[in-house]
This record gives structure tokens, C-alpha cells and sequence, in this order.
């Protein structure tokens, strides 16, 4: 892979999360326990990076908490950075900054840039029909309308984006749109907006992305082309809001903008502030240089719901405003679930880091650990309490822990903890052992170069594993008493193997690593990767406290309680509102129907429509042809060979050009969902409903 070593500077950024609530591991697996580990790599090779986050503290979601939590945006913002700033710090996260996006010279620098794309006529100014809330009199920002996606049907979509599916969305695209203010279908009203032409820069992108073929991750590449298929639209950067950045326009007052406009910002003005704090050149970070060779690497981590963000419209931005370079790499990580559920936040159905860092105090490397064997790298992946407690006994306990325990327990046991040699000094001259380390640490840079964690995690363990079948093979216990100098040297290669295991897991495990660094009481507490590992004569080992603890099966129910806890008290007790009794009918009224159980043949969309579909039904009569508003609900290739239930007597019209000769029964809950009636027993086609 080696595209990267060919950079003198790297710039990393994780996205930045908002400061609306907690983070759980589902945040940590998607965009900072990954963007930790690569710049935790980097600086072991001596580069020069620049690792930046913060509180995004604009948008919709801050005003809705604080909404719901009956205080200011202000208190919430200071609230959650407090808190999120805090759990990163303890779970060991190494940003160089970790800024906020309320920060003057992030209003200043967000303010800038739009002016700079306003001044060269960047936007697209127009009038547009947007949702309102009549009851608050106020337009609606994407976040305060739900409703249900056009693409994967999830309810609970929001106007900007579905977080089921990842798709992003215009609140016009929602079906059935709610206000989450007033709880009532809004209404459509016009206002003004600027919008960048992301469909001007379309073919600029395409030619972009394309030269990312093979380097970026299957998943991004394949998200990236799939929009730039569907045809990219304009995109409004303001938003008729309350709370925010103001648009530095005269004529857009009460205007901010839209939140996506600033959140990447972010990562430049957080730069900036680094800069001035450490007097150093931000501009080295994020400009074109005059060489081109001396330009950053640009990588950003986040998680699949943040493509669209930052492989289309960011890079639109930079490429309008001209004088900033683009991402090379954007290796965004799936989603992680929970316990056979999705993560979810409004569900309260997460493992909150906070609560995490209470309740497993000490144990920050063991939470690395385990999601670092499980990250979301091109699908998803699932957390679970019982895996955790198994990865951390089996593999974090019973390899690295037991290798270390053993080594550093026979050493104090035989010689007092003393390295001694009359050779001088003591270096791994065994050829196999320095060739299968080798081929680790290889395997380590490889993978994580090429964002695949897990694998070189299992390097790391693998040199472990080299040390334990090391020494099983020695038997130092036995062997002491008939090769003494024999014993002394394979513990001594025993050393330097933890050695290499400390240097190798620093990385991921970075408070483990400094621990096995103390107990060999080597002069750094941290070894690069070209660093000699070896000891002078006399060398005194410290004491070795064990490494890991069993997590015990207590520990575990209590956790697998609280989620179970939190479910049931997260479950709404659902009112379904009943559509009232129509007027009575006279039983030959009823008796004329003539419904039949129909088999469905074929089925097709109907041309320029969202909810028909054209369907070919067998009613044991004859095979007929009906149009039914069912798109919505069912794809045309999952219901052929249903059983419906189809009124064969009704008079034929004219749907969309297609004569419909009947019409199926459909059920339809409070909700507006559509659901088959048919017969429970697989009834003959043709059979008479009474």
C-alpha cells in the first residue's frame, strides 16, 4: 500500500459527533476506535499527523433536544461536549484537538467559505415549497419531519435521512410527513434558499471517485457510484432555523446555515485552533501546496451514514472554493448492532461509553479489544455480552495474559527478576521467532493500511501465540534443572517476544502495551516500530501485576438485565384509533359482491406512479388484469404466487391507461399500512368468500 508512505504530513478526522447525547460503542466502532488506531500506527512509523475532532454543536437535533429536555441549546451543547470530550479522553481516543463547532473562529471560518462560494456564484438562489408547521408558525429543518422512507419503508425516517437504510433524503421525499413539534402532517410553504449545484459538479465528481476504484473500501465506492447513478440535484446550504450560524448575507437574515454546510468545516477550523495553540501552519494540513508532492493525505473516518456527506457534497465545497485539498481515502465503517437489535438512541437500546467507563473501571483495553474483532468494516457486525466476556477470557486472559503472566512469574521465580548474559547484551537471535515476527508485523501494517483492523489484530494475538507455544515447547519448569543456561536464554527470548508484542499492540491496546513496556522497565513508554528491543547485562525486571481479570458471569447478567430493562421501559403501550362502523347495507347488497381467492400470476410498476401496480391474477374463473395501489408496501417480484382476495363483479375502469377488472382486499391499520386478506388454509383458486 504503500501510496501512504509516500506523504510527508497526514491530516485524520473522525466525524464529529453531535452534542445532543452520550456516545455509544456504535460511535466508537464506526469512527473513532478505527481513526485512533490508524494515527496511533502512523506516529510509531515517526509520521507527521494531525489528528482533529469536536462537538458538532449546530442543527435541528440540538434544538429538539433541548426541546424535549426543557432548556436552552446553549446548556445542551455545553452539557454533551463536556461529557463526550471527557469519555474520549478516558477511553484513551489520542486527538490532537478535540474542538467545538459553537467556537468563534468556527463561525468566522464557516461564514468565510460561503461568502468565498457566494462571491464566485457558486449557489443556486430560489424559491422552494418547504414544510411549516402552522401551529409553532415556523418552517420545519429536516430533523423536526418524520415519516416513512420511500426506500425502505422504515417509519420512522427523518426529512434528511433514513438511518435504517442510510439513504439521504429531502423532507419532500417522506411519506406521509409529521412535524415532530405539533405532531400534524405540516404544510407546504414557500421560502427562499441558496443551493449548491451538486448536479454541475457531477461530472468533476465522477471522474474524481473514479480514480478511488481499488483503493477505497467496496462499500463507500459502491455507495458513492450508486448516487451519482440516481443523478445528483441541488442541495439547499441554509436553512430557515433558530439556532445555528447566521448566513452572512443581508438579505437571509433569521437564515443559518445548513448544518452539513458547516459540520466539515469543522475539521479546518479545529486545525486552526491546534495551529494557533502549538504555533504551528495549519494551512500545511489542509492546502495545495506549491508542490503537489508536499500536499497532506486527507482521511476521514466516520460511519456509513456519513458518505453521502463526505465523499459528495464536502468535497463539492472544497473543489467550488478551490484552494483545499481533497480527501484521499474516506474508509467508513458499517453500522454495529446490539444484542440481535439495531443501536439505537431514542430506544435508549445501546452500551453507552459513559456507563461502560463506570462500570468496568481500568478496563478501557478490553472494550478496544473486542470491538476492534468485530468492526463494521464493509457490513455489519453485532455486539453482544456474551462475546465480549468470551473474547476477553479466552483470547485476552488465556493468550496475551497468560503468555505475559508465565514469562514474568518464572523470571522473578529463577532469577529474581534479573537479565543476565555473559554474552553482554541480550537480543532475539533466534532466526525462526525473528522471522515469524517479522512476518507479523508485515501482516499488521498491510491490513491496517488497508483498514482491515481485525485482521491485523489477529497478528498481534498471533504473536502471542508464538510466545506461548515458545514456551510450551522450552518448558522452562522442567528444563531448569537439567539446561540451566539453556532456561535462561529461552526466557530471555521470551522477554524480547513481549517486547514485540508491547510494540506491536500499541495501537490497539495502547494501556496494555504501556504496562508489558513497565514490567520489561524499558526506557520508553512508547517503542517505535524501527526501535531496537533488546536488554544490557544486569537489566532489572519490575513487578508484573496481571494484565487481564476474567469477567465473571454476574457482570454480564447485570448488563444483558439493564438492556432488557431499558427495552421494556422504551416500549410504548400502543393506542390504535379505529376508523368508525360505515352505514348499515341490506344483505342483498352484500350478497351481490361476488369475492373469490385469486392467485397473483405477475406483477409490475405502473409507469410514472409511486403506488400502483399492475397485477395478473388467476381467480379459477379466468385470468384477469388489476390495478392496485400497493407499491408502496410490496415489491412486484416478492408477491407473485400470493393468495389475495379479489371482488370479481366489480364494474371495469380505466387506471393510468390500464382497464382494471376487480380489485383486491386489502387491510389497513391506523397507520396507513396495507396487508393481504386472504384465507388462513391454502384454499383453491377460484373458492367463494362469503
Amino acid at each position: 500500500m504503500s501510496q501512504l508512505n509516500k506523504y510527508k504530513r497526514y491530516t485524520v478526522t473522525s466525524a464529529l459527533p453531535y452534542a445532543n447525547g452520550p456516545l455509544h460503542i456504535g460511535h466508537l466502532a464506526g469512527a473513532y476506535l478505527p481513526a485512533d488506531i490508524f494515527v496511533r500506527h502512523l506516529r510509531l512509523k515517526k509520521k507527521d499527523v494531525l489528528y482533529v475532532c469536536g462537538s458538532d454543536e449546530h442543527g435541528a437535533a440540538i434544538t429538539i433536544k433541548a426541546k424535549k429536555e426543557g432548556t436552552t441549546p446553549q446548556a445542551i451543547i455545553d452539557k454533551y461536549h463536556t461529557q463526550i470530550k471527557e469519555s474520549f479522553e478516558e477511553f484513551g481516543i489520542a486527538f490532537d484537538i478535540y474542538h467545538r463547532t459553537s467556537s468563534p473562529i468556527h463561525h468566522d471560518l464557516s461564514q468565510e467559505f460561503f461568502l468565498n462560494l457566494y462571491e464566485k456564484d457558486e449557489f443556486i438562489e430560489k424559491f422552494s415549497e418547504q414544510y411549516y408547521d402552522e401551529d409553532y408558525q415556523q418552517f420545519l429543518a429536516d430533523r423536526y419531519i418524520t415519516g416513512t422512507c420511500p426506500n425502505c419503508h422504515n417509519e420512522n425516517a427523518y426529512g434528511d435521512q433514513c438511518e435504517r437504510c442510510g439513504t439521504s433524503l429531502n423532507p419532500t421525499d417522506l411519506i406521509n410527513p409529521v412535524s415532530t413539534l405539533s405532531g400534524k402532517a405540516p404544510v407546504l410553504k414557500p421560502t427562499k434558499h441558496w443551493y449548491l449545484p451538486l448536479d454541475k459538479y457531477q461530472p468533476w465528481l465522477e471522474q474524481w471517485i473514479d480514480t478511488k476504484e481499488g483503493d477505497w473500501k467496496t462499500n463507500v465506492f459502491g455507495q458513492c457510484k450508486s448516487w451519482l447513478k440516481s443523478g445528483l440535484q441541488p442541495r439547499s446550504m441554509t436553512r430557515d432555523l433558530d439556532w445555528g450560524i447566521d448566513v452572512p448575507l443581508e438579505e437571509a437574515k433569521g437564515k443559518k446555515l445548513y448544518v452539513w454546510m458547516d459540520a466539515p468545516i469543522g475539521y479546518i477550523s479545529a486545525t486552526k485552533q491546534w495551529a494557533i495553540d502549538n504555533n504551528k501552519d495549519w494551512k500545511l494540513y489542509w492546502k495545495k501546496q506549491a508542490d503537489e508532492q508536499d500536499d497532506a493525505c486527507l482521511l476521514h473516518f466516520i460511519g456509513k451514514d456519513n458518505i453521502v456527506f463526505h465523499c459528495i457534497i464536502f468535497p463539492s465545497i472544497l473543489h467550488a472554493h478551490g484552494e483545499y485539498i481533497l480527501p484521499q481515502n474516506v474508509p467508513a465503517n458499517e453500522f454495529l448492532n446490539l444484542e440481535g437489535d439495531k443501536l439505537s438512541t431514542s430506544r435508549n437500546h445501546a452500551v453507552w461509553l459513559h456507563e461502560y467507563l463506570e462500570e468496568f473501571p481500568g478496563r478501557q483495553d478490553e472494550l478496544r479489544y473486542v470491538l476492534t474483532s468485530i468492526l463494521p468494516e464493509t457490513s455489519d457486525s453485532e455486539f453482544t455480552w456474551k462475546d465480549y466476556q468470551s473474547r476477553v477470557n479466552n483470547e485476552l486472559v488465556a493468550i496475551l495474559g497468560n503468555f505475559v503472566n508465565r514469562v514474568m512469574t518464572l523470571m522473578h521465580k529463577f532469577y529474581d527478576g534479573k537479565v543476565e548474559s555473559a554474552a553482554g547484551k541480550i537480543e532475539l537471535n533466534d532466526e525462526y521467532l525473528n522471522e515469524k515476527i517479522g512476518v507479523c508485523y508485515d501482516e499488521i501494517e498491510k491490513n491496517l493500511e488497508a483498514y482491515r483492523y481485525r485482521q491485523a489484530l489477529q497478528s498481534v494475538m498471533d504473536i502471542a501465540r508464538l510466545g506461548n507455544g515458545y514456551l510450551t515447547e522450552k518448558e522452562p519448569w522442567k528444563a531448569i534443572k537439567t539446561d540451566p543456561e539453556g532456561t535462561r536464554e529461552a526466557l530471555h527470548n521470551c522477554l524480547l517476544i513481549m517486547g514485540h508484542l508491547a510494540t506491536a499492540a500499541q495501537p490497539f491496546l495502547p494501556t496494555t502495551a504501556k504496562k508489558i513496556i513497565a514490567m520489561l522497565n524499558l526506557p520508553n513508554q512508547v517503542i517505535n516500530y524501527d526501535q531496537e528491543i533488546s536488554f544490557d547485562n544486569g537489566h532489572q525486571l519490575n513487578a508484573a501485576p496481571l494484565l487481564f481479570n476474567k469477567i465473571e458471569d454476574d457482570a454480564i447478567e447485570y448488563q444483558l438485565k439493564k438492556l432488557n430493562d431499558k427495552k421494556e421501559a422504551a416500549t410504548p403501550v400502543k393506542t390504535v384509533t379505529v376508523a368508525p362502523a360505515k352505514e348499515n347495507i341490506n344483505f342483498e347488497g352484500f350478497a351481490a359482491m361476488d369475492i373469490r381467492t385469486g392467485t397473483i400470476l405477475a406483477a409490475e410498476k405502473v409507469a410514472k406512479t409511486k403506488k400502483l401496480l399492475k397485477l395478473t391474477i388467476d381467480t379459477g374463473i379466468d385470468e384477469r388484469t388489476v390495478v392496485s395501489g400497493i407499491a408502496e408496501y410490496y415489491e412486484p417480484e416478492n408477491i407473485i404466487g400470493q393468495k389475495v382476495s379479489i371482488l370479481v363483479n366489480l364494474e371495469p375502469r380505466e387506471i393510468k391507461g390500464i382497464v382494471s377488472q376487480g380489485m383486491i382486499l386489502m387491510a389497513e391499520n391506523s397507520e396507513g399500512k396495507l396487508s393481504f386478506v386472504a384465507p388462513v388454509e391454502d384454499f383453491h383458486t377460484g373458492a367463494v368468500i362469503r
